[in-house]
């Protein structure tokens, strides 16, 4: 079925924001915990041509200095403007976990968890202050959208929570500890205490519901399309290439997915995400996606699609 963002209402990614003289704004930002007067850098040079591997790319060393910039940067936008989806995502997820909650404790839990995102949310704002509504072009996003609208708390739960809050906080830490700006890697490292609560109350919950069939069968086919986003190794990287240089062939694609070595990129991460799917709940789950061979890396001739 296709699908289009105007419905993804819940997940908020196609909401645009206040105008800067808007007064709720004013009063949202006098909401807001104090979060210093550091200034904010906005060179989107954050993370280095090393932190994404392109130093052992021959079409990035062969490339200009200028391309060199340009290519870096657009790996490093694509990294906060996927951060700040995400956290846009998450703050309305919460908010429809306030509503689904069967205790008056768990309501209260989730409407902390909200305050959480919002501040991140906030946070990462500031160093993209031009985003622009998005299209349907990015897979993970779509996903992300489409399992947020879900009406079936246990897929919410696990996907959500268990697996995407737990690999958000392997993701965080690593780019908090990267980063060159201080700033940022200080608002990165800021969002762990608060991911790994949301981390913990999913995997609990999610182990005292008993789950159904159709759940089951729809959580497998979730991850199973997830997995395979990060089967296909660091496509954000190729993309920025592609957008400096132009038209890049198949083979030149297989080459430099080869030279950014994807299948130890991907493999570490298929394992990590792997690892997250733990507890007696979740057997069935690991064993679908094994048998499916969700967990192994894909070579590069695999990563590019024929022409």
């Amino acid at each position: 079925m296709t699908h289009t963002w105007s419905q993804y209402q819940i997940a908020g990614l196609n909401l645009p924001h206040a105008s800067p003289n808007d007064r709720l704004k004013r009063v949202f930002t006098a909401a807001l915990p104090n979060q210093g007067s550091a200034t904010v850098s906005l060179n989107f040079s954050y993370w280095n041509a090393e932190f994404f591997n392109l130093d052992r790319v021959k079409f990035f060393q062969e490339a200009s200095d200028n391309e060199q910039s340009v290519i870096v940067q657009l790996a490093n936008r694509s990294l906060l403007e996927e951060a700040y989806y995400i956290e846009n995502a998450g703050v309305g997820y919460m908010a429809k976990m306030v509503l689904l909650a069967e205790t008056v404790e768990e309501r209260m839990l989730y409407g902390l968890f909200v305050a959480d995102e919002a501040t991140h949310l906030s946070q990462i704002s500031s160093f993209l202050p031009e985003i622009s509504i998005i299209g349907n072009h990015d897979p993970f996003l779509s996903l992300l959208a489409e399992v947020v609208e879900s009406t079936d708390k246990t897929v919410l739960l696990f996907v959500l929570q268990v697996v995407l809050e737990g690999w958000g906080l392997t993701h965080y830490r690593r780019l908090a500890k990267e980063c060159r700006d201080r700033v940022l890697a200080e608002v990165f490292s800021s969002f762990l205490d608060a991911e790994a609560r949301h981390h913990a109350t999913g995997s609990l919950l999610f182990e005292e519901i008993s789950i159904s069939k159709l759940s089951q069968a729809l959580i497998i086919e979730l991850l199973a399309n997830f997995l395979m986003m990060v089967q296909v190794g660091p496509q954000n990287v190729l993309a920025a290439i592609a957008q400096v240089k132009g038209h890049l062939s198949r083979s030149q694609k297989i080459l430099i997915l080869e030279e950014l070595d994807t299948e130890t990129h991907s493999g570490k991460r298929l394992q990590l995400l792997r690892s997250l799917m733990r507890g007696k709940s979740a057997d069935a789950i690991v064993q679908a996606l094994e048998e499916r061979g969700a967990f192994i890396p894909l070579p590069a001739h695999h990563c590019v699609n024929p022409i």
